[in-house]
């Protein structure tokens, strides 16, 4: 049986600051203790999936939880404005 505090110490929080995600967050796993620097993060925009990266901007502890904060990169990701023809 796992330990709860060891369960806590396998997740971060993702907080996304700008781009399709901003101001929203989710919680991750960290792989072998630490957190991603890039993410490829899938989104419906227009009811279609798009693929939209991130990379870390910084990163603090919250109550004793890891937070990551990223910011969008525009360069490789998929459009995210709505490209509808009655606009």
């Amino acid at each position: 049986m796992v330990a709860m505090s060891e369960q806590h110490d396998v997740y971060y929080t993702a907080e996304f600051i700008d781009g399709p995600r901003a101001a929203e967050s989710e919680e991750r796993v960290l792989i072998h203790g630490k957190h991603d620097v890039h993410l490829n993060v899938v989104s419906l925009v227009d009811g279609l999936e798009s693929i939209f990266k991130y990379t870390e901007v910084d990163q603090r502890e919250v109550q004793g939880k890891l937070h990551v904060r990223y910011s969008f990169s525009e360069n490789g990701s998929d459009p995210f404005v709505s490209e509808d023809e009655n606009e």
